[in-house]
């Protein structure tokens, strides 16, 4: 048996799948509608590289999809709750079921219960499909498209600062002492800061400590000579850390697998304060589906034939899209240290789960 903060069996089912049914049309209408527009831009870049046509394109699409969905899911959801709740009040169905004894948060758990669905959907696709559309289409996009790296956790256009010294390389692949880098440029800077040698070569490894590059050719700006040095060690201050945090993308990992690269990186120092946030928003961001139909409730109550059901509507979009800002600034506090991690990823969920819950018991219950 249901519990009693349900309605019936049957209103449960059918509000469920009302509300699930405009999830999917309005999801599908955005990544549609934003899919396109994005090839409009993008396309011309893809094209530009000899060899590519219409299979690329669609291998784009398909890279890109998922960011767009897993993006805007949660407005999808804020949107689906308006256009239904105000559906129900228009065709004066809120008032049957509050003449029938419901009260407006029995109205609303058959949605608060699909967006919990959604939410563990929304997790489970982040960490199954999104991330590694993430690092596949981060790792073409350094390439500038040109083809689909065979690993996708290599990175291009890597750039390193030791002191005054730079080390650029094409790309960089493997994990720890692993690593190696291609197509390696070392520029030597003087005092004055302008480039007195720059020392060229196909790799480089990690030598313990600076980076050991492999048939290394240098040339000397002042003499404009060229000198073969064979195998040279450069760059002892760019260290594992800084390439370690260089190469971590959250969006491009799973829960486990940032989970490691941020023991890695305090192991070795670094600040992770960034990434332990986006560890928590892993988590918190897929709930903000559950928390919408809380949010956009406003536009299902009160009478239709006053004329604020339009207000209504408006002011439910207002408070969701405000939970996305608020969201996005916590984030970015805690980037900076500004908030501690676990608060800047869970303080707007319980601050708009107050204020959802606040409004309705106000202004219904």
């Amino acid at each position: 048996m249901l519990l009693d903060f349900f309605p019936s069996r049957r209103l449960t089912i059918y509000l469920a799948k009302m509300f699930a049914l405009r999830i999917i049309a309005v999801l599908a209408m955005l990544v549609l509608v934003l899919l396109m527009l994005d090839l409009l831009g993008k396309t011309g870049n893809i094209l530009a590289v000899d060899g590519n046509g219409d299979a690329e394109i669609w291998k784009y699409a398909s890279l890109r999809a998922p960011q767009l969905a897993a993006r805007f899911l949660p407005y999808s959801v804020l949107l689906a709750t308006i256009i239904t709740l105000a559906g129900l009040n228009q065709n004066s169905e809120v008032i049957a079921m509050k003449a029938a004894g419901l009260s407006a948060h029995q109205i609303l758990a058959p949605l608060l219960l699909s967006g919990m669905v959604v939410s563990v959907i929304s997790f489970t696709f982040n960490e199954r499909v999104v991330t590694r559309a993430n690092a596949t289409l981060s790792a073409w996009e350094n390439v500038d498209y040109a083809a689909v790296p065979v690993e996708p956790a290599s990175r291009g256009n890597v750039y390193f600062s030791d002191g005054r010294n730079i080390l650029m390389a094409a790309s960089a692949s493997g994990r720890g002492e692993q690593t190696v880098f291609t197509d390696v440029t070392f520029y030597e800077r003087d005092d004055n800061d302008m480039i007195a040698r720059q020392i060229r070569a196909e790799s480089a490894s990690f030598a313990n400590p600076g980076w050991q590059l492999q048939g290394a050719v240098a040339f000397s700006v002042a003499r404009a000579q060229t000198q073969e040095l064979g195998d040279v060690i450069v760059a002892p201050g760019v260290t594992l850390g800084q390439v370690e945090l260089g190469r971590v993308n959250p969006d491009a990992e799973t829960l486990p697998q940032l989970s490691r690269s941020i023991a890695a990186l305090e192991s070795s120092g670094r600040r992770t304060s960034e990434l332990e946030a986006k560890w928590w928003h892993k988590i918190s961001g897929p709930l903000s589906a559950m928390l919408m139909p809380l949010l956009g409730a406003v536009a299902g109550f009160g009478l239709a034939r006053s004329g604020n059901l339009f207000v209504r509507a408006v002011i439910g979009m207002a408070l969701g899209f405000a939970y996305f800002v608020v969201d996005n600034a916590a984030l970015a506090m805690g980037s900076f240290g500004g908030y501690p991690p676990l608060l800047a990823a869970w303080a707007p969920f319980f601050l708009f789960l107050l204020v959802g819950e606040t409004v309705l018991v106000r202004t219904e219950e």
